[in-house]
């Protein structure tokens, strides 16, 4: 047998169907304050097109934190380079937006080359 998924006790379909009053309630707690203080003026407009159900929702709000209303959308965030591609889960609730756009990267360097270092200059560049 599958086992159920859950968010806090709630199954897969009560969590589309929570309110924001509720959602809070199972929030954690820096996630609680951000909904309690309100949403910024780019939350809202975001908000909005989510709610209409547009496809192709590009945005900059790292900081806009995932809620049930999002559950099921394919969101492009800003990582500073370019739009990256996010469908919203339920593991992903209570969880910025910008946790899944990473905005760095890991750094590989390759071989020094010739001049880099003490010993290279030793060698002759034919």
């Amino acid at each position: 047998m599958a086992k159920q998924l859950t968010w806090r006790g709630k199954t897969e379909e009560e969590l589309p169907k929570l309110d924001m009053k509720k959602f809070m309630e199972l929030a954690p707690a820096r996630q609680r304050r951000t909904l309690k203080r309100g949403f910024t003026e780019a939350q809202k407009k975001l908000l909005k097109r989510v709610e209409r159900g547009d496809k192709n929702i590009k945005t900059h709000c790292r900081d806009m934190v995932i809620i049930p209303s999002m559950l099921g959308m394919l969101l492009r965030v800003y990582n500073g380079k370019d739009f990256f591609p996010i469908t919203i889960t339920p593991e992903m609730l209570g969880h910025y937006l910008g946790e899944f756009s990473h905005s760095r990267r890991v750094v590989t360097h390759g071989t020094a080359g010739v001049g880099a270092t003490r010993s290279s200059k030793a060698i002759s560049a034919r």
